[in-house]
């Protein structure tokens, strides 16, 4: 049955190329990134989803008044397994970030390009190379006349790139009954170039705005002032010693195994040379492995800025840009064991399960309590300028998506 699958899906590559050129032509850019959103693209979607015949068709409309007629689209497609009562869910996001730097591109971002095995255009890869595969797996499915053991449906949602706060975060808090305890989730928004990413896991994430005030003064008297950013360069080492205190590594993330701590942004102060700032402002993006807390994290970084305070004399405020915590995915969970199976079956390598220091929309699914992978074999070309998909790998994946299916009982 698996080869008589795999053998139709090799045959969908004018498929793959209509779709992506379809879509890509949907700049689906967030109403708060100065786009229109999701509304066209979940409309050519809902053809397609009309045309293939999916037993079950919704559109979860989450309220946003930035949005074209006050919402955002998310679209749930189920095709009905032997057993009703269980569902692999398949989730990828319909909106796209903006473009970037024309200059940067060699084509219309918004116009799919094809050459040889890649499809140049915004949201290729990210999320649509995912789309598509989770639509042929599907696909081949009908065409042949198979029902999988499990329900198999599409849930393809809003505004991943800004948040989900109108995608998964309203579908897990007003749609609660949409999803079982024994359902699971793969999520094609990640991985890498060989295939062996079966990400389980993410770090936990702080974001931190560090706002040290001293004294402006001219710079060729220091000593009737306070230099704030001199406070606040000697903060960003002291809170090198993050490094130390929370020092535990594990191998399942890779290449860094530990938690990172890193200055990043850095907010201009005075305009001109030869005056020393009063006030200094700087960022911190903390990736924490989940064997520590957030809020240890954050006790230890308010006691290194009492002491610099304390020695500088400088008053220092810490707010909180974003913190998220996320609960790590069974290694022995069935859908894991499945997609590394399917993965290696298809791709012939030795993948494994893994964490990531970034953030996906699988944490929200992992935090309900719901199985979930997050796996694609992708170039790694998401919000990059000249962004392609490869069709060769959205052929393969949409295998591996064919594979769990048939084994998801």
């Amino acid at each position: 049955m698996e080869k008589q699958l795999f053998k139709k899906i090799d045959t969908y590559k004018n498929t793959v190329v209509d779709w992506q050129t379809k879509m890509i032509a949907c700049p689906a850019v967030s109403p708060h990134a100065g786009g229109e959103g999701e509304h066209a693209k979940a409309a050519y979607l809902l053809s397609v989803l009309k045309q293939l015949k999916f037993d079950e068709v919704t559109v979860l409309k989450a309220k946003d008044p930035k949005a074209k007629d006050g919402y955002r689209p998310n679209i749930v497609a189920k095709y009905y397994g032997q057993n009703k009562n269980k569902t692999l869910w398949v989730m990828a996001h319909l909106d796209v970030v903006p473009p970037g730097d024309l200059a940067l591109w060699k084509t219309d971002p918004f116009k799919a390009v094809v050459k040889g095995d890649k499809i140049y255009g915004r949201g290729s890869e990210d999320n649509q190379q995912g789309l598509v595969s989770g639509l042929l797996a599907v696909k081949a499915m009908m065409d042949l006349g198979i029902r999988p053991p499990c329900n198999y449906a599409l849930l393809l949602n809003a505004d991943e790139e800004i948040g989900s706060t109108y995608g998964i975060v309203d579908i897990l808090k007003n749609h609660k009954k949409l999803f079982a305890k024994q359902d699971a989730f793969l999520v094609p928004d990640g991985g890498n170039p060989q295939g062996t990413m079966v990400e389980i896991a993410e770090k936990n994430m702080l974001w931190l705005k560090f706002t040290v005030t001293g004294k402006q003064t001219h710079a060729s008297t220091p000593h009737s002032g306070n230099n704030a950013h001199r406070a606040g360069a000697h903060l960003i080492v002291k809170l090198e010693d993050l490094y130390k205190k929370f020092n535990k590594k594990n191998p399942l993330f890779a290449p860094e195994s530990g938690s990172t701590f890193e200055p990043t942004k850095k907010e201009a102060n005075v305009p001109n040379v030869n005056t020393i700032p009063g006030t200094d402002v700087f960022y911190l993006d903390c990736r924490v492995l989940p064997c520590y807390k957030n809020a240890d994290v954050l006790k230890e970084i308010r006691k290194i800025t009492a002491a610099a305070e304390k020695q500088l004399k400088v008053k220092i405020k810490i707010d909180i840009v974003q913190e998220h915590a996320s609960l790590p995915t069974d290694k022995k969970a069935h859908i894991v064991a499945l997609t590394t199976a399917a993965a290696k079956a298809v791709y012939k390598n030795n993948p494994r399960p893994m964490g990531v220091g970034g953030g996906t929309v699988g944490a929200y699914l992992r935090n309900a309590g719901y199985d979930t992978v997050v796996f694609s074999k992708l170039d790694d070309m998401a919000h990059q300028p000249n962004e392609y998909s490869s069709i060769k790998n959205t052929l393969g994946d949409a295998k591996v998506f064919v594979h769990i299916a048939l084994h998801f009982n």
